[in-house]
């Protein structure tokens, strides 16, 4: 059985009135809602109001939600709407970080802690793995709205192209147009720190 059709099967228990369904969904899937918004919002009490309200609208309109797309890239366009209304409504745009402890609210889900940027723990290394992170990272904030969040369906929560043009309700070409200009300005933010790594001699 696949993660969908089990999302499913908790669905139809809950459009038949069984709450703890609905529980179960939620605990599967609010860390990861969390980690959506934190990416568009940046005060971590209002990240978990609009979690929290992303739940309360996907539980009302579940009674009409027929499976035509995964319970989760649905779930994914509520919050996107609830953090984007939470903007408008500030009458602002998300606020990026720029310090070197920038950090959502799970802390380790950002780039810095991927082991994979360096196979030779040497001091040289690991610093040099820890700036990649950061301009990374600080890159990924610095993106248009529509940009970074095409970017971070796809290569955090790894959803395919299909389940995010579903969830940002718009054509899948337009988000391999928006991932592929989020990945060549990463690149570029990236590409001074990899010059100078190619030719210091340590």
């Amino acid at each position: 059985m696949s993660e969908r059709d089990i999302d499913q099967v908790l669905v139809e228990r809950v459009q038949r009135g069984d709450q703890k369904a609905f529980a179960l969904l939620v605990s599967k899937y609010q860390r990861k809602i969390e980690r959506l918004v934190s990416r568009m919002v940046r005060d971590p009490d209002e990240i978990a109001d609009i979690t929290q309200e992303a739940f309360i609208k996907a539980y009302r309109a579940l009674p009409k939600f027929r499976g035509d797309s995964a319970f989760y890239t649905w779930l994914y366009r509520i919050a996107i709407n609830c953090a984007k209304n939470f903007l408008a409504g500030q009458g602002r745009r998300p606020r990026t970080y720029s310090g070197q402890n920038a950090q959502n609210p799970d802390g380790n889900e950002t780039f810095e802690d991927d082991e994979n940027l360096s196979d030779i723990n040497t001091p040289e290394s690991v610093l040099m793995s820890k700036q990649i992170a950061e301009t990374v990272n600080r890159a990924v904030e610095d993106l248009p709205e529509d940009l970074r969040t095409a970017v971070v369906l796809r290569e955090i929560e790894g959803l395919s192209y299909e389940e995010i043009a579903q969830a940002m309700q718009c054509p899948i070409g337009t988000v391999r147009s928006r991932i592929f200009r989020a990945r060549e300005a990463i690149a570029e933010r990236l590409r001074p720190l990899l010059e100078t790594a190619k030719t210091k001699r340590w």
